[in-house]
């Protein structure tokens, strides 16, 4: 293997951490694996990147110090994280994967002035809109593409010239120092630009879904739902209604057998002025699709339609049987207060409402889960589980 010159690769590393300050952690955290085998420079999942000595003595120093931006780029964006939750046909073809995740990267690299080696990748060398993440330009790219392999930091697939595993070669970067990487990144680049200088769109977007993540309102909803019916499934109790086995054995004694029931949930929908049929429409049925998922349905569901009183009770199979009513004013506590009187007590109470409402000033005897529609609803009480349905 033909000796790597690390002095002309460090200069070109240091002169990127010093003409973008906000990456120097993250470039720094990087470590160096001379390797011949790798075409010029790629990453793996573990922070290592792997550097061809040919390509560092034949590229000058400013672009050397753009593939570094490069290389780090695809690690802080999580390209291999993303490339994993592809269809398992994409996750095969990696140049593809590869190409697309070039576009996104590349574009702002070009827009910010860092002088890329000939050859480099763009949306436009495909007729596609700058701008884009990868899983856009993957769908829309030509079936046969290629470009150098930047490793499974990139695409996820190890290449042939990396180190096996985490314990191989040189200590790589571990998940959760890559993560605080990524939020120490983001923060860097937030102060950047309070100091008043520039970032790419890309790099905008990337440090606001860091430090400001969009969560899928619908995952979170299912996610408290299930946790909350699993809690209440998990609920053991005596029951005489059918007898314990083992009375057989103990003449003139009658045993409880343990019974395990099944959870029961209410659904109490804010019908204020405030909110529109919209609104109520789409979450409510949101909130019915998340109750199939979790296996709760037919007449283990009851749904109140409430203003500033109740106006409607309805045990429901489908979103069609369910009765609204209303148009007040709007009080919670009161939807809440009817569901924990029904006759069969729910072990759930999911709240649809736009969170302009008073709240029980105590804890109730079950899991609420609040489902606020808007993005500037109010917060509820820190004991009610709150997921913000935002579109």
């Amino acid at each position: 293997m033909a000796e790597l010159d690390t002095t002309k690769l460090l200069a070109a590393r240091y002169r990127a951490a010093q003409d973008r300050p906000y990456l120097a952690s993250a470039l720094y955290a990087l470590t160096v694996v001379p390797s011949d085998e790798v075409p010029t420079m790629g990453v793996d999942r573990h922070w290592r990147c792997y550097v061809s000595s040919g390509f560092v003595d034949r590229t000058p120093v400013a672009e050397l110090a753009a593939v570094w931006v490069h290389e780090v780029a695809h690690l802080l964006r999580d390209h291999h994280g993303r490339a994993g939750l592809l269809p398992a046909a994409d996750q095969r073809d990696r140049h593809r994967v590869n190409v697309a995740q070039d576009c996104e990267i590349n574009d702002d690299l070009v827009s910010d002035g860092l002088p890329l080696p000939a050859g480099r990748l763009e949306p436009r060398l495909f007729g596609l809109p700058e701008g884009q993440v990868f899983e856009v330009y993957l769908a829309a790219l030509p079936p046969s593409v290629f470009t150098h392999d930047c490793g499974s930091g990139a695409h996820g697939q190890p290449g042939p010239w990396e180190l096996s595993g985490a314990d191989q070669g040189p200590k790589g970067v571990g998940t959760v120092e890559a993560e605080a990487l990524r939020r120490h990144t983001a923060e860097a680049m937030r102060a950047h630009l309070r100091g008043r200088g520039t970032l790419p769109g890309g790099w905008r977007r990337w440090a606001d879904e860091i430090l400001e993540p969009t969560v899928d309102w619908r995952q979170a909803l299912a996610g408290a739902v299930r946790e909350a019916a699993a809690w209440a499934a998990g609920a053991i109790d005596y029951t005489y209604r059918r007898p314990s086995r083992r009375s057989a054995a103990l003449r003139g004694v009658v045993l409880p057998s343990l019974r395990r029931p099944l959870p029961r949930v209410a659904v109490v929908i804010d019908t204020s002025g405030s909110m529109g049929d919209a609104e109520i429409a789409a979450a409510l049925a949101e909130v019915t699709g998340v109750l199939r998922e979790v296996g709760i349905r037919g007449n283990r569901v009851t749904v109140l339609a409430c203003d500033a009183d109740v106006r409607a009770v309805s045990r429901v199979t489908s979103t069609e049987q369910i009765t609204l009513g209303g148009g007040g004013g709007t009080d919670m506590r009161v939807g809440i207060a009817a569901a924990l009187e029904v006759r069969e007590r729910p072990h759930i109470v999911i709240v649809l409402t736009d969170g302009y409402t008073p709240w029980p000033d105590e804890t109730p005897s079950c899991r609420i889960v609040a489902a606020l529609i808007g993005p500037s609803a109010p917060a509820p009480p820190p004991w009610v589980e709150t997921v913000r349905v935002t579109g």
